[in-house]
């Protein structure tokens, strides 16, 4: 947008530069050649004069034929005379050129021209002006002037190149100045474009500064407050999960209580089977409930704690930089039994060497590789369980892959969203909140939730985070 807004200022502004140059250069020709056609018209009407008196014999020829070598002389230009009694010359102007010859017939006609043509600045050559002279019968003879232009065209040539210069002056103020006009008028829009891209991704946004154009200062005004409104809403609408699943537990709790308290009091088996059931739904229940709870905390620290700009690039605050390894060391050790009672077997590969570090919250790392280390265990049930940290120059992997059944190219695109579950996966135990709780920490963390399908089958989960150096003896980012 700012090359299309600059270009057209840009056009416009050299058109601007162009018609004022042309118009200034026109006049500038026109003045040149009015100064010269008046001089050299009083020129030739003194010669004309004198011309006049020498056929009138009031004065002689020969007086003439001086005053015309004088003017030759003096502004190198030729002159000629046509008396009734012979033709004088002076400068080298003859009457065998044809401009002459036809300045002579329109004198004879008693048609005096002494208009020149406008000045160009370049070319080289010269004109000639002619008129009759006689009395108001008769033509006594015609004097014919050349006039030499090439000292006008040289100082045509200088107002020129004034005019460029000036011009090109003149337009870099202008180009100067749209750039100005165009970062005024778009930095709002970049503003905007950029709070924009921020409520989508945070749920909220500050507060943006009210400058440019009028309408768009309004505009500014008006997004902030669309944006305070949203992200008002969207805290309420998550306090409103949050605090409903933390109310909810307290009757579902005494529920249970009730529920065992009714198993003592039953008899038959079928009694019994029905109370079972119902105490399924409820642990069902329960584990949902504890599924919107934990997920509500992540999009707590999501949106609230670690609002981000760009991937990697906190904007409250640096999370301390840790070795991811011993971490999921201990998710590892902690999801033994229970990959051993589904068949599984969890397999850590070594650490990289040298150690890597990665800034995000401790705590949250051992979330989400339990959360990841739990669905495999689940989801793929008998599979070989691999857990490992991915060293490369730019980034560090927590990965987590598994030889189990894995998921559709469909299936992996969707597995992050709330509630979803894969069909095949519907009669085990589940919520469907596990990937969308990972998927929210890692982006409060910096990084992102990457799921591809493992070969020849399975799944890898790999949460992608940008590398740290630590700086010897600091144990800081470098």
């Amino acid at each position: 947008m700012k090359l299309r807004v600059l270009g057209v200022l840009s056009v416009l502004s050299v058109l601007i530069v162009i018609f004022a140059s042309t118009a200034i250069l026109a006049s500038a020709s026109r003045e040149l050649t009015q100064e010269l056609q008046i001089n050299r018209a009083a020129a030739l009407n003194r010669l004309a004069q004198v011309a006049f008196d020498a056929a009138t014999e009031v004065g002689d020829a020969q007086q003439l034929q001086a005053e015309m070598d004088r003017y030759s002389e003096l502004y190198g230009e030729g002159v000629l005379v046509r008396l009734q009694t012979g033709t004088l010359h002076s400068g080298g102007l003859s009457e065998d050129r044809t401009d002459v010859r036809d300045a002579l017939a329109r004198a004879n006609l008693n048609l005096n021209d002494t208009t020149l043509s406008p000045l160009q600045p370049f070319g080289s050559g010269s004109e000639v002006i002619s008129r009759s002279f006689g009395s108001a019968s008769q033509v006594l003879g015609a004097a014919v002037l050349e006039v030499n232009l090439d000292a006008a065209r040289q100082k045509l040539r200088e107002r020129w190149l004034f005019v460029g210069v000036a011009a090109a002056a003149l337009a870099a103020v202008l180009l100067l100045g749209a750039a100005r006009v165009t970062r005024w008028v778009l930095r709002p829009v970049h503003r905007l474009n950029s709070a924009v891209t921020e409520l989508e991704a945070t749920g909220r946004t500050g507060q943006l500064p009210e400058d440019g154009p009028p309408e768009l200062r309004e505009l500014s005004r008006s997004f902030t407050r669309m944006a305070r409104t949203v992200s008002d809403s969207i805290d309420s609408q998550r306090q409103l999960i949050a605090d409903t699943s933390h109310q909810l537990r307290n009757p579902v709790g005494a529920l249970r209580l009730r529920i065992d308290l009714l198993q003592l009091e039953l008899h038959t088996a079928r009694e019994h089977q029905a109370a079972a059931g119902v105490l399924a739904e409820l642990e069902r229940v329960e584990e949902i409930l504890d599924g919107v709870l934990r997920l509500a905390a992540a999009e707590h620290r999501a949106f609230e704690d670690s609002a981000r700009g760009p991937q990697g690039h906190p904007s409250h605050g640096i999370p301390a930089l840790i070795d991811p390894y011993p971490i999921l060391q201990e998710e590892a050790e902690r999801a033994g039994p229970a990959a051993q009672r589904s068949g599984s077997s969890i397999l850590l590969e070594d650490p990289p060497d040298p150690a890597v570090h990665i800034a995000c919250n401790a705590a949250e790392l051992a979330q989400m590789a339990g959360e990841l280390i739990n669905n495999a265990i689940k989801y793929a049930a008998g599979a070989r369980i691999t857990v490992a940290v991915r060293a490369r120059p730019d980034a560090v992997a927590v990965e987590i892959s598994d030889a189990g059944p894995g998921l559709s190219a469909e299936e992996l695109s969707a597995a992050p969203s709330r509630f979803w579950r894969s069909p095949r996966h519907r009669e085990t135990r589940g919520n469907g909140l596990g990937m969308t709780i990972v998927d929210k920490l890692a982006g409060a963390n910096g990084g992102r939730l990457l799921l591809a399908e493992a070969s020849p089958h399975g799944l890898i989960a790999r949460i992608e985070f940008p590398r740290a150096e630590v700086q010897p003896g600091k144990g800081g980012p470098a």
